[in-house]
C-alpha cells in the first residue's frame, strides 16, 4: 500500500511540495527580496552619482585650481595666469 505522493510516507497530506512547503515560502520571500534590495541599491547609486557631480561642480574655482596645482596637473605659473583671469 502506497502512502502519500511518490510512496513517502513523511509528505502525506502536504500536497505537491511534501514537507518542505514553508521552506519553499521562505526561499521565495527571501530571493525576492534581495532582488527588491538589489534594485533599490542600484537607483540609489543612480541618483548619488548626480549629487557627487553637483557637488563637485559647487566649488569655488579657486578651490578647484588649488586641487590641480597640487595634482601637477598644471603648473605655478598656468596657476598664477588662471587665478589673475579669475
Amino acid at each position: 500500500m502506497m502512502r502519500g505522493y511518490g510512496g513517502f510516507p513523511f509528505n502525506q497530506g502536504f500536497g505537491m511540495m511534501g514537507s518542505f512547503s514553508w521552506f519553499g515560502l521562505f526561499i521565495c520571500l527571501l530571493v525576492i527580496s534581495l532582488v527588491v534590495l538589489g534594485i533599490i541599491f542600484l537607483l540609489k547609486l543612480v541618483l548619488n552619482k548626480g549629487t557627487i557631480n553637483r557637488t563637485v561642480s559647487n566649488q569655488s574655482n579657486i578651490e578647484i585650481l588649488k586641487v590641480r596645482l597640487a595634482k601637477g596637473e598644471i603648473s605655478k605659473e598656468e596657476y598664477d595666469s588662471i587665478r589673475k583671469s579669475l
